[in-house]
């Protein structure tokens, strides 16, 4: 099961576990106060190909 953790880069709330419970781990976070590190790193790597 997820869980919310601290991500140790920007310090937001993130997720860690399976990803079936992402909305229950971080629930009562605001999206745009949630971590955007993983989906920045993906943008990147989705535009660099």
């Amino acid at each position: 099961m997820c869980h919310r953790i601290t991500c140790p880069t920007c310090g937001r709330p993130t997720w860690e576990g399976c990803g079936e419970h992402i909305d229950q781990a971080l629930a009562g976070v605001p999206v745009e106060d949630r971590c955007h590190c993983q989906a920045a790193s993906q943008e990147e790597q989705d535009g660099s190909r």
